[in-house]
This record gives structure tokens, sequence and C-alpha cells, in this order.
């Protein structure tokens, strides 16, 4: 007698158990695991975590560092996260084949005055206009964002792209220090490398603010992340968008943060005058195809990807 009311007893704690932990039929997973690189593109949706943004909407997000883009694309690649910071030319080379992620909202624009990456020459260079640029080999990372913006920043300030040249250098800290060190004589780096570049003597000769089409950076998800949880993707920018607002209007209140995740280097930290992030908007169909033109004369895809395949403004808050 003892066994059978055991067993009946175990059985309804397992039915019971099941029952609450079970979501209810037709409710969808509320958690997001993010890949995030230490840039500070980022910044919105730690504010967003540190605010309780996330908590409020009923979401769980987690974020999952990760060192390089590379590392970023095999994780997302294995389905270990559902979504990531990106440029375009990474999108475009994801649904090259077939439509496996989406971007859904800019996570970084560059404006005049604000660049998201700049060219530097070496202090000692004598290099201090993009004329002087013609056939100086630039430190970039070939096949990329840096590269597709590099030719077009110096094209619309008047060089030819046969005038262009470049020498591969994939890592940014390699790339700063042989700037500094007068190894390279110029050199793309993103913000705020390119502050802490200057601060250490390299001259600006120009940066994407001269041509802010061109220096962006998104937010995507994969393209089973949007079928299975589009109201948690939805619920996730809804918080990214109150954040945005957050740093947008009080840009000096997160250096501690800026500090704890290593989105600017710490001799910055206090001095580094926030970008203004933009709010919720995508990229344009014009943008996309500039750049699947450039992919094209490069050789980096076969054919033109449908814009449809590339961006979804749907999960934006209206």
């Amino acid at each position: 007698m003892f066994h059978k009311t055991m067993i009946v007893l175990v059985l309804f704690v397992v039915l019971l158990s099941a029952c609450g932990g079970a979501a209810p039929a037709g409710q969808e997973d509320p958690t997001l695991k993010i890949a995030v690189l230490p840039i500070l593109d980022a910044l919105p949706m730690y504010v967003a975590e540190r605010q309780e943004y996330f908590k409020e909407a009923g979401i769980k997000v987690e974020f999952v560092p990760v060192a390089s883009a590379a590392e970023r694309d095999q994780v997302m690649q294995a389905g270990q996260v559902d979504g990531m910071i990106n440029d375009l030319t990474s999108t475009v080379f994801y649904n090259k084949d077939e439509q496996k992620i989406a971007v859904v909202r800019f996570a970084r624009t560059a404006a005049p005055g604000e660049p998201q990456f700049s060219l530097l020459a070496a202090k000692d260079s004598g290099i201090t206009s993009p004329d002087q640029l013609k056939g100086v080999e630039i430190g970039i990372s070939q096949g990329t964002v840096i590269d597709y913006l590099t030719q077009r920043i110096l094209e619309n300030a008047g060089l030819q792209a046969d005038e262009i040249k470049s020498i591969n250098v994939p890592a940014i800290p390699d790339r700063l220090q042989l700037l500094n060190e007068g190894k390279l004589k110029a050199a793309v780096l993103p913000e705020p490398a390119a502050t802490l570049a200057e601060q250490g003597g390299a001259i600006r000769v120009i940066d994407d603010g001269s041509l802010p089409s061109v220096g962006t950076s998104e937010i995507s998800f994969s393209l089973n992340t949007l079928k299975s949880k589009p109201e948690t993707v939805k619920k996730f920018l809804a918080a990214i968008e109150q954040a945005t607002a957050d740093v947008n209007n009080e840009p000096a209140k997160w250096d501690t943060l800026l500090t704890e995740k290593k989105l600017v280097p710490a001799p910055l930290i206090g001095k580094y005058a926030l970008p203004k992030f933009p709010t919720a908007s995508v990229p344009s169909e014009a943008q996309l195809k500039d750049v699947m033109a450039w992919m094209l004369d490069k050789g980096l895809i076969k054919a033109e990807v449908p814009y449809s395949q590339l961006v979804d403004a749907s999960y934006l808050p209206k």
C-alpha cells in the first residue's frame, strides 16, 4: 500500500510540475541570446539591461560576449545565439545562397562630426589630406565593411579606384599598434579606437561622416528566431528604443557602464563624447544596392540578393 501511495504521489508531482513549467500552447519562448562584440554600438543594449527594460517587457536577454566578427559568425551559424550586431556586407554574405538572417534595426550610423570609422595617417607620415593617399597602402580588414567604406569615402573625396591601395591587417589592436609605431602609413579604425590613435599623434585624414550612408552597423536576427519569437523580438526592440533615448538624452551618465563592458578605452573614459544613436530605422534599399555593387565588383558574391531577404522593418516599435 505504501509503495502504491508513493507512486501516485510521484506521478502527481511530475504532472503538476509539467503543467506549471510548460508554456501555454501558442505562447512563444521569451528568451533571446545576443552575440556582442566589445564595441560602442552595443551600449543601448547594456543600458536596456541595466534599466531593466527587458525585465519590464517580460523577456529575458542573455548577452554572449565574442572577441571577433569571426567568432560572432561562428556562434550565429551554429545556432547558439538568436541575434547579433553586424554590418551590411556581413548580412549579404549570410544570405547570398539562401536567407538566413534579416536586419531589423540600425545599431549605429555615422554623421558629420560623429564618425563610426576614420582613416588616420601615422604622425610622421606627412599625410594630411586624401589626395596624398594615392598609392599608399592603408591598413584595413579586406573583404569587409571597412574595405567597402574605405573605397567609397576616398572615391567621394576624388580618388580613383585604382589609386586606392590596401594591406590586410584584420585585428583592430594590430592595426592601431602598427599605425602608432609608424609601420603603417595609414589605417582605418572604428571609434573610439580612432580617437585613441589621434590622441597618440595620428592624423585624422577623412572619416565616414563625410559619406554617412556607408558608415553603419545593424541588429540582425536569424530567420528561425524571427519566425518563432516575433513578439519577443518586438519587445526587445521596444526596450532598445527606450534605452537609446536614455543614452541620447544623458550621454555622460554611462561612463561606469562603458568601463565595465570595455566599450571605451580607459584613457578616454570621461573624455570621449558619445555619438547620437539612431532611433528606430533600417537601411534603405539604395544602401544595400551600393554594398552589393561593390561586392559584385570585388567578386565576393555572384548575384544581388533581394532587399526583402536582407531587411525587415516590421519588428520596429510603431
